[in-house]
């Protein structure tokens, strides 16, 4: 698999969320992306990257290309204390912060592939969408 590394946007207050989703959502559009799967990624940003901010004291996004342009990797991490059970992180309704809880498993539906992972040192959270929708390799 071929990837380009493109961009990387710290995120280290709220503005820099905005910031982070509107370049993924421009990046998407670029690639050729249509209207829909923008609003999945910019979406998914979103949501990675506010649990960076609120549980991880803040991050890193990086964006690339992969398979000559045909799919973006999106890729945020953190030095947070990590998450105890990602598996009960990943439940609809699971929030620490009292909030509705969809973050982390509504960020994983909108993409093709999602990975995490997590210890006391960090979390990363891998997400990959393709033009075609399908998983390529």
């Amino acid at each position: 698999m071929s990837e380009e590394e493109l961009l990387d946007v710290e995120i280290k207050e709220d503005f820099d969320i905005v910031k982070a989703r509107a370049r993924a959502r421009v990046l998407a559009e670029t690639l050729g992306f249509e209207v829909v799967d923008q609003t999945r990624i910019a979406t998914a940003v979103s949501e990675i990257a506010r649990n960076a901010l609120i549980h991880g004291g803040g991050g890193k996004m990086t964006l690339r290309t992969l398979n000559q342009k045909k799919g973006l990797e999106i890729v945020i991490v953190d030095q947070g204390p990590g998450i105890p059970d990602i598996n009960q992180a990943m439940k609809d309704g699971y929030s620490t912060v009292g909030a509705l809880g969809l973050g982390l498993g509504g960020a994983k539906r909108l993409m093709d592939q999602f990975h995490i992972e997590s210890s006391n040192v960090g979390t990363k959270v891998t997400m990959m969408k393709w033009l075609s929708g399908r998983l390529r390799r």
